[in-house]
């Protein structure tokens, strides 16, 4: 069984982004996906409890510092946007914020298509690939994540509640 936990937009949320993939871990995930604008290396710090794979974000300006972040973790950084293999299934990730590199990866047709960038949750199929959003940790109505298992298909979107906000 593989499961894994996608994220996005945690924009220096380093608590946040901290209870988030404890629930995760909680919830099986055995790798992790970030979809961009992690914004700082203190995020990348805290997704490095899990392999995890990330792409930059529209406010992920100090690409170079993240990158090394990333590969002092154990990640794997995709640039803008990549496609790589997990459990037999194909994965492509970006943020979303590039329309043309939204396009660039559905023509690969991969099993999934994770972004971010809107900082809201989707689940939508379109011909064979399955488009997932995780929602965001920042200025969100109700700051989510999601884990999905690969064998068997099912996404569950998932709350995450901090104690500074109510």
């Amino acid at each position: 069984m593989m499961r894994i936990g996608i994220l996005s937009d945690t924009h220096n949320r380093v608590q946040r982004t901290k209870l988030a993939v404890q629930l995760l871990i909680a919830e099986g995930a055995q790798a992790l996906i970030h979809c961009g604008d992690l914004t700082n290396s203190e995020v990348v710090e805290e997704c490095s409890a899990l392999p995890c794979y990330y792409v930059f974000g529209n406010n992920d300006f100090d690409e170079s510092e993240l990158s090394r972040s990333m590969t002092l973790g154990g990640g794997i950084c995709l640039g803008k946007g990549g496609e790589f293999t997990l459990a037999g299934r194909r994965i492509a990730v970006t943020h979303g914020d590039s329309t043309q590199e939204i396009r660039r990866l559905a023509a690969l047709e991969p099993d999934y298509l994770m972004f971010g960038h809107t900082h809201v949750r989707a689940d939508e199929k379109h011909g064979p690939t399955r488009y997932i959003n995780p929602g965001a940790l920042h200025r969100a109505p109700t700051w989510t994540v999601a884990r999905l298992d690969l064998d068997s298909d099912e996404l569950r979107h998932l709350d995450v509640f901090d104690h500074q906000r109510r």
